[in-house]
């Protein structure tokens, strides 16, 4: 793995983690997830797997297939934050933060994606 790989998955997995935590009890993030119509068991379970897939990210440093688990945790995560943006009507300006955190899950994804095919 290069080291702008592992560069890549310490970013991407402590912002999961710094978001996936502040989905606990944030008062931003609870008035947002009201403003989209969700409930809080969705806020704390969207949490849950930010958290998630921050670890998998980070422990994926030395292990690939955990680091590909973490990209798809993040690409399917973002993806539904990205329509649920679009269902609100919000601004592109809004969803910029989970375009950006798409396109590097997508990119730990593919770098590590061999791993899941390979027999070890």
């Amino acid at each position: 793995m290069g080291i702008l790989s592992i560069i890549l998955q310490v970013l991407l997995g402590l912002g999961f983690l710094m978001f996936g935590i502040m989905k606990f009890g944030s008062k931003q993030m609870v008035d947002e997830f009201g403003r989209y119509g969700y409930p809080g068991g969705f806020r704390i379970f969207t949490g849950l797997v930010e958290v998630i897939a921050a670890v998998l990210v980070i422990s994926g440093i030395w292990n690939d297939k955990l680091a590909t688990w973490g990209g798809l945790l993040i690409v399917g995560t973002m993806l539904g934050a990205i329509f649920t943006h679009i269902k609100v009507k919000d601004s592109v300006n809004k969803m910029m933060m989970p375009i950006i955190l798409l396109i590097l899950g997508l990119i730990v994804l593919l770098i590590n994606f061999g791993s899941l095919l390979s027999a070890d």
